[in-house]
């Protein structure tokens, strides 16, 4: 395991233990033309931990329209109820998926709670007041935006109903395309998010998601998934001797 091995290129080649395609083609809002968002979550070995160099907790790229997060860093801002990264759990259009990424997929669950409306309403809030900022500026918002904002508040109100999470569009794409194409005057998609936000306020007090998220269960699945990297690492002829070298002396020996 030499210390330039690991380029950010090569955790998302050759360590990804989950991938799948988001936005508008994972919402069913894909039109001609629309991009293809991948996004996944690569497992840094766990030598790589060892080093004051720490592997990156991110990656872009390297194909256009692709990031990745190092697991730690998923499972972290997972666990504080992160829209998109919730979402990238729940995405229909799953590409790629080893034990390690099944085991992630299995644990949904357990990032869910009731932390969610918090997180998804101030996200929310923070991009209806960019396209207010547009209407002020330019006379019109980014339509699509909008389109992608006022879906947003429905999966929120409807994970705070249901304590499903649902990225599909579903019986509103019609009408969420529409707004995208700026057939809806501002006026009437302002009126359609305000309803979906008291909608969801509305299913707060008695969702059927718990106080918080299973933090045990998630820090359990990175132990073992740590340790089993680490083992794996350590199985390999002369690895030992390998690992030392790089995570004690890699610049001429200890001193």
């Amino acid at each position: 395991m030499s210390g330039n091995a690991l380029t950010p290129e090569a955790l998302v080649r050759d360590h990804t233990v989950y991938s799948c395609v988001m936005g508008s083609r994972a919402f069913g809002l894909a039109v001609d033309g629309s991009d293809t968002d991948r996004r996944g979550v690569f497992l840094a070995p766990t030598p790589s931990q060892w080093r004051f160099a720490k592997p990156p907790a991110h990656v872009e790229g390297p194909a256009p329209e692709q990031f990745s997060w190092e697991l730690e860093r998923f499972c972290e801002l997972a666990l504080r109820g992160n829209p998109n990264i919730l979402e990238c759990l729940h995405s229909p259009l799953v590409e790629h998926a080893d034990d390690t990424g099944r085991e992630l997929l299995a644990l949904r669950g357990a990032f869910l709670s009731r932390q969610v409306h918090g997180t998804f309403t101030r996200y929310a809030l923070s991009q209806r007041r960019r396209l207010e900022a547009d209407v002020r500026r330019h006379g019109a918002p980014r339509w699509k935006h909008v389109m992608h904002l006022l879906r947003l508040l429905a999966s929120c109100r409807d994970l705070l109903r249901t304590g499903e999470l649902v990225v599909d569009a579903g019986a509103a794409r019609e009408r969420l395309l529409a707004v995208r194409r700026g057939e809806v005057a501002w006026a009437g998609a302002e009126a359609w998010m305000v309803r979906l936000a008291d909608e969801a306020d509305a299913a707060l007090p008695s969702p059927p998601l718990p106080a918080e998220p299973d933090r045990g269960r998630v820090e359990d699945f990175l132990f073992r998934t740590r340790l089993r990297s680490a083992l794996e690492a350590l199985s390999r002829p002369g690895a030992y001797d390998e690992v030392v070298q790089g995570v004690v002396r890699p610049r001429g020996g200890l001193r």
